[in-house]
């Protein structure tokens, strides 16, 4: 706020700085025309009465009305009815009644009154100017035209030689395609630019900007907004610290403290900086970035170094959405990590790419591609190729393997209920009773098999074609058979939380590179 305040004292005493300068030689007040000429003691013995077609001039410029008093001793005169002051080449003034003050060269004008300058024109009922600084000014209402725009603020000053309007409260531009409301704003009339110093709005037929600090280029359609920056229309919005926009092009770019919120897609995205190309249908978040989905179901938090978004430009519909480089996420019911994630919204499909791993419940999923099918915000099957291996955690001890050269998990209510294992197929679980107690340690492979999962926890397997299985008691399991080849339990890297996404874990290494003693610990 002190800034603000400070900025504008600065631009005031700019704004003053003619009058403060310049010197008042004193000239006399010419009479170059009247119909008749008198005097009236009534009036003053020095006040003389000018009647018809009046015209005053004093240094270059002229003073006409149908009548007028002047005291030709004190350089005052009055005017009344169509009162005209032709400042100079290019400004002009009119009025129905008009005081002077020829010593300090400042006019009051009263009445219907309109300023032109080329082609600007101020209408008020009430103008001040002073001759010397150049200045005009407004304290009760003023309608400023410009060929396609129209200002309005309660209170207005413009200075003629650097062609500069200053208008203070409830300002209101008008233009073609946009409507500006603003506090306070200054307008350069030569090369077309607005600077606004308080809480200002922007609309147009697309979007609506707001801002507490900034400027508008009326010729590039560009504007720059600071302080607590929006761009929003009906259902997506960017707010930043500072935000620059090209309407023309289509392009925004937001800075520091970065969100961006989508109530169609329920979608919020935090981060330091972002680029939003409309016209091309694409836009980024990148730096510190995190991100909400808050469906039905319990929120999804996600993070990665950056996060690109692809729309339709003529429906504005979300179309896929990219991140890449150290994603993390996590939502209760499921975690994963990756390095690059691709999801296409038209067949709820989410791509995970390098090292991707899914965590759901007691299972871990890794492949090195994961595909996953979404339906009504839930899990509907993951696909993982090639070198597909699933691993879960058994209720009392070791690890239940699954592991082949394509995989399909298949849920029902946030669980897995039946995997499909293809190419050089293989399993090892720990096959309990009911009452938990262990039946020994199945080994199995096949060409492919189908296996169905109740309460997490492997039910049955169907083989297909050559099968080889053993049930090992856990007394005679043969070193290093509890473990699949490529086994890796990645549990460390397991996002715990939803503010566990922004840790960057130790990768661990092939856990059967290690010494099997130190396998079986792990």
């Amino acid at each position: 706020m002190m800034k603000i305040r400070l900025c504008l004292v600065v631009f005031l005493v700019f704004l003053l700085a003619g009058s403060i300068k310049a010197q008042k030689n004193k000239t006399v007040i010419h009479i170059v025309h009247a119909d008749r000429a008198d005097y009236d003691d009534r009036l003053g013995k020095d006040i003389q009465r000018l009647i018809g077609n009046v015209v005053l001039r004093q240094d270059s410029s002229y003073f006409y009305s149908d009548s007028a008093y002047l005291n030709d001793k004190t350089r005052w005169f009055e005017g009344f009815g169509n009162v005209h002051v032709e400042v100079n080449d290019s400004i002009d003034i009119y009025g129905r009644r008009l005081k002077y003050n020829g010593e300090t060269r400042f006019a009051e004008v009263f009445d219907d009154v309109v300023m032109r300058d080329d082609s600007t024109v101020l209408r008020t009922d009430y103008l001040t100017y002073d001759r010397i600084g150049h200045l005009a000014s407004y304290p009760h209402h003023g309608v400023i035209t410009r060929n396609d725009k129209q200002l309005v603020s309660e209170k207005g000053y413009y200075r003629d030689d650097i062609k500069v309007f200053y208008f203070r409260k409830d300002v209101v531009v008008t233009m073609p395609d946009y409507k500006m409301l603003s506090d306070t704003l200054t307008y350069d009339t030569k090369i077309e630019t607005m600077h606004f110093f308080g809480p200002t709005t922007i609309i147009n037929e697309d979007n609506i900007l707001k801002g507490n600090y900034g400027w508008y280029d009326a010729n590039a359609d560009i504007a720059f907004l600071d302080k607590k920056a929006v761009l929003m229309n009906n259902e997506q919005s960017i707010s930043s610290d500072s935000m620059y926009y090209s309407r023309s092009v289509g392009f925004a770019k937001a800075m520091s403290d970065v969100v961006m919120h989508d109530t169609v897609n329920k979608a919020v995205v935090n981060g330091e900086y972002a680029e939003l190309w409309s016209k091309k249908g694409y836009g980024f978040v990148t730096d510190s970035l995190e991100t909400f989905y808050y469906a039905d179901r319990d929120t999804l938090f996600m993070h990665s170094d950056s996060l690109y978004f692809y729309f339709d430009t003529l429906t504005n519909d979300l179309l896929r959405v990219k991140s890449f480089y150290n994603v993390r996420f996590y939502r209760a019911d499921i975690q994963g990590k990756c390095d690059s994630l691709d999801y296409l919204v038209a067949d709820s499909s989410a791509r995970l790419r390098r090292d991707p791993v899914l965590w759901s419940r007691d299972s871990q999923m890794t492949g090195d591609s994961i595909n996953i099918v979404v339906k009504n915000n839930a899990i509907d099957s993951v696909l993982m190729t090639p070198n597909a291996f699933i691993i879960q955690q058994d209720s009392i001890k070791g690890f239940n393997q699954i592991k082949g050269k394509l995989i399909v998990a298949y849920f029902e209510n946030d669980e897995l209920d039946r995997i499909f294992n293809d190419g050089n197929a293989e399993t090892i679980y720990w096959l309990r009773e009911d009452d938990g107690s262990l039946i020994g340690i199945n080994s199995s492979q096949s060409v492919s098999m189908i296996i169905t999962v109740v309460k997490n926890q492997i039910q049955r397997i169907k083989y297909f074609q050559k099968t080889d299985e053993i049930l090992y008691p856990e007394e005679k399991l043969p070193e290093g058979k509890d473990l699949l080849k490529g086994f890796l339990w990645q549990d460390e890297l397991r996002p715990k939380d939803k503010t566990d996404i922004f840790r960057k874990p130790v990768i661990p290494s092939d856990n059967t590179d290690d010494n099997p003693k130190k396998r079986r610990r792990r």
